[in-house]
Parts: structure tokens; C-alpha cells; sequence
């Protein structure tokens, strides 16, 4: 019993909308980093697209792991709203007006948004759901 309950808090680490933008996004760092292969768009866009599949998909797993609910817990729409409003405003807003290294693009929101999108309808769903 405590094997398939333990698994099922493990859940959002088995979805593959969960595991593929962590890979890709693990890839396209490597990449950039220890390989210096920068590709134009991919390198603009990519990490953006990941994000809040990634973070949001971490965060919803910590609840998951301390909320009641457990399994049943999801984000509302206005929560994970939040989280890509959050994002948007630090990493298109604040950080750009503070430090020279941070540049303001409209299109990091648009991809914040579908990474976002993502999230809720295929990693924010509960046990009832699947």
C-alpha cells in the first residue's frame, strides 16, 4: 500500500509534459553552456517556453507533498495566473530596469503564457482526472 501511495506522490515527476520541458530545458543549458552553441531563436525562446512547466510543475509537487489534499491538489487558473505574472513582471520588468545583463522582451511574456497554458491543462490536473 505504501509503495503505490508513495508513487502516486510522485506523479508529476512520471508526466511526460513535465519530464520533456525539464530535458529539453536541461539540453538547451548544456548547450549553451559547455558547448557554446547558441541557436538564434532557440536560445531567445526556449528556456521561456520551459519555465513554467518546470517551475510551476516543482511547486505544484512540494504542495502536493505537504497539502492534505495530496493528490487531489491543483492550482486554480488565478494561482498559476499569478505564477506567470510573477515571472513576467521580475523577468521582463524588474530585473531589466535593475541590471544591464537583463533585457525586456514582450515575447518571453507571450511564451511564459503557453508554458503556462501548458501547465494547467496537461501537469495541474488531480488523481480524480487521470
Amino acid at each position: 500500500m505504501a509503495d503505490r501511495h508513495d508513487a502516486g506522490l510522485m506523479a508529476i515527476f512520471k508526466n511526460p509534459f513535465f519530464i520533456i520541458p525539464c530535458i529539453v530545458f536541461w539540453i538547451n543549458q548544456y548547450l549553451e553552456k559547455k558547448q557554446n552553441l547558441f541557436i538564434p531563436y532557440v536560445h531567445a525562446y526556449l528556456d521561456d517556453l520551459m519555465a513554467m512547466p518546470v517551475v510551476l510543475g516543482i511547486t505544484l509537487q512540494v504542495f502536493r507533498w505537504i497539502h492534505p489534499m495530496k493528490q487531489s491538489f491543483v492550482f486554480t487558473k488565478f494561482q498559476v495566473f499569478i505564477g506567470w505574472a510573477y515571472f513576467s513582471l521580475l523577468f521582463e520588468f524588474v530585473l531589466p530596469i535593475c541590471s544591464d545583463i537583463y533585457k525586456a522582451d514582450i515575447f518571453d511574456v507571450v511564451f511564459y503564457g503557453i508554458g503556462a497554458v501548458v501547465f494547467f491543462n496537461f501537469i495541474n490536473v488531480s488523481k480524480e482526472k487521470i
